[in-house]
């Protein structure tokens, strides 16, 4: 799991607008993984319950009344999609996440879009894991304080990660989706140094057959947009990773 940086590196907690914590229901009978997702959205402020079972998630869902599902498709009694489809009986509205295992999506696509909201696979990064469920709650209203939260900043370089816009020093950056997520993962670790795998793992979701050379060739391409005739914010260091500072 290649995400915890940013358990630590981010402070806004995630609130209803009524200003309760946001409620989070986690399914999944593994029970390391429930504890490092119920660690993680704790420190951003949620209410965290869990079950291990589709029977436990529904009586679960009936008493906590979650604001967001993170559901995991295989459980030992019932599958994740009957669990949903018992959880949109009483709360049709509720946004979900699913967890599949990485080769068995392609099976799960029909049956996510027909029901769940979003999926991630497994092995997953839990940084990629809390950027779909932070975009989840923007997208139901629930989490008031999600969306003062899209605006990244390091320095004079500033992106919305609602609309896609960067810029630096006030100029408009193009960037492709791939240079963006790229941006984004430095962006969200300020002077952090982000190793090679890290950044695979987070950026390309383990699905580029560990090849260490893309990411040296996206920093280039990055470089040449933000920090072109500027100072430079993204700063290599040998043997260790890749850093974005500010220059003042």
């Amino acid at each position: 799991m290649g995400g915890m940086a940013v358990t630590e590196t981010r402070s806004v907690e995630l609130r209803r607008p009524d200003g309760e914590p946001v409620r989070i229901l986690v399914v999944d009978d593994e029970a390391t993984l429930t504890d490092l997702l119920s660690m993680a959205l704790r420190y951003e402020g949620c209410d965290v319950r869990t079950a291990a079972t589709g029977q436990g998630a529904v009586r679960a869902a009936r008493e906590f009344r979650p604001d967001a599902v993170v559901l995991d498709v295989m459980l030992p009694d019932f599958d994740g999609f009957e669990v949903l489809r018992r959880l949109r009986g009483q709360a049709p509205h509720v946004p979900v996440l699913f967890l599949t295992a990485r080769d068995a999506v392609e099976d799960r696509i029909a049956g996510l879009t027909a029901g769940g909201d979003d999926y991630v696979t497994k092995p997953f990064s839990l940084e990629e894991l809390m950027a779909r469920l932070r975009a989840l709650l923007r997208r139901s209203g629930l989490a008031a304080a999600a969306r003062e939260d899209a605006t990244l900043t390091v320095g004079d370089l500033t992106m919305d990660e609602d609309s896609h816009e960067v810029r630096r020093g006030g100029d408009l950056v193009s960037l492709t989706a791939t240079e963006f997520e790229l941006l984004r993962y430095l962006m969200r670790n300020p002077r952090r140094v982000l190793s090679k795998a890290q950044i695979l793992d987070r950026v390309w979701n383990y699905d580029f057959g560990g090849q260490a050379n893309v990411v040296e060739l996206y920093i280039s391409y990055l470089r040449k947009k933000i920090d072109a005739g500027r100072a430079p914010m993204i700063h290599t260091l040998r043997g260790a990773g890749y850093v974005l500072k500010p220059t003042n």
